[in-house]
């Protein structure tokens, strides 16, 4: 037998469309949101998205400590109990996974196959982290903070907590937040539990769950989940951009009624009401959503956002006509970025944010 410990194996060439047990064991312990529940303008904790990089922690909250560490002129401990006694901020945001669409990449990467289900909005409360990095007292010459997660585990052949940095700019232009609790219960295990980092706008994974530690550092963090990954590439040589901020999206809640396997839609002829969601990074406003029909694109209507970083809800009047119909929606920021039709190629599969489609075939009444 192989060992992954000492001599990791390579990730294998893949084929469009067929998966092997590791990545379908993948797609076994992770979940994408249910797409119906796009309709809601806050996902149920239970159909959120999940993905877990190693075994998720079971910590007692009543002793967990988060530790402010290295190069602090005041460094210190905090329990769960006095980060949750601070002013208390609840805020809707958009979590998603930045590897959600790989699957719809050719040649795809080799890992968790998502499609479009790597998304969801919750209310997130905490209290904002830059308080706390003001009492902690950064030394001058830090030059980032690392953010440490509780879980543990190998990629690569390489031995890691799973932990990702951010700049001391970042912190405070982001509004970061410290989180205990999800939908007005406390986290989950799975999201985090008892404490978690919450970055608005950016892909999930620089929202570390199960937070024990933050160091400041006076040298760049080398962590593996923020130097091995995580970055745009388009080969292995490519020293890459770093995936941060998430690409403008939005899907729709498929219509009708989905066959079992294939997961295409029925509808009867008709005036069929399209509902869905948008989404971006940093904050920016949705200007436009267009729903397509067979590559013919009508303007939808943007129906509101229940805050700064959470998705916009859109809706759109379909005539539908007997036969069978592509649908597509494309969103529009207002910084000019669109969705693309084809995806943006990388090498890890990250950021892929081409329009959704699906294949709906429309019943006649007669």
């Amino acid at each position: 037998m192989s060992n992954p410990f000492t001599n990791p194996t390579k990730k294998p060439i893949t084929e469009d469309g067929v998966y092997d047990n590791a990545e379908r064991g993948l797609a076994n312990r992770n979940s994408g949101t249910l797409l119906e529940t796009l309709a809601l303008d806050i996902t149920p904790s239970g159909a959120h998205y999940l993905l877990t990089h190693f075994d998720t922690p079971i910590l007692d909250s009543n002793k967990h400590l988060l530790k402010f560490d290295g190069a602090f002129k005041d460094p210190f401990e905090v329990t769960l109990s006095e980060i949750c006694n601070l002013p208390k901020t609840t805020m809707p945001v958009t979590l998603e996974c930045s590897g959600n669409g790989r699957t719809g990449l050719s040649p795809r990467r080799y890992s968790m196959p998502w499609e479009y289900e790597a998304v969801g909005t919750s209310e997130w409360t905490g209290t904002l982290l830059a308080p706390l990095m003001a009492q902690a007292n950064p030394n001058k010459d830090t030059v980032e903070i690392s953010f440490t997660g509780a879980d543990y585990g190998y990629d690569a052949g390489v031995g890691h907590h799973f932990g990702r940095s951010l700049t001391l700019e970042q912190i405070l232009n982001l509004e970061v937040l410290l989180i205990y609790e999800m939908n007005g219960q406390p986290l989950l295990p799975q999201h985090g539990a008892p404490l978690r980092l919450l970055v608005p706008g950016w892909y999930g994974m620089a929202s570390v769950k199960w937070l024990n530690k933050i160091e400041a550092l006076t040298e760049q963090f080398t962590g593996f989940q923020q130097i091995q990954t995580y970055r745009f590439r388009k080969s292995v040589e490519d020293e890459g951009l770093p995936v941060t901020q998430i690409r403008v999206k939005s899907l729709m809640v498929p219509p009708g009624a989905p066959d079992w396997l294939s997961r295409d839609r029925c509808v009867d002829e008709g005036t069929v009401i399209i509902k869905g969601r948008a989404w971006t990074g940093m904050g920016h406003k949705i200007a436009k959503i267009e729903f397509g029909i067979n590559g013919a694109w009508e303007e939808a209507q943007l129906t509101g956002r229940n805050g700064k970083y959470a998705w916009t809800g859109w809706k759109h009047e379909w005539k539908a006509e007997p036969g069978q119909h592509i649908l597509q929606c494309r969103a529009t920021d207002e910084t000019g970025e669109i969705q693309p039709i084809k995806p943006p190629w990388d090498l890890a599969g990250f950021g892929n944010n081409a329009v959704q489609s699906v294949n709906v075939f429309v019943k006649s009444r007669g």
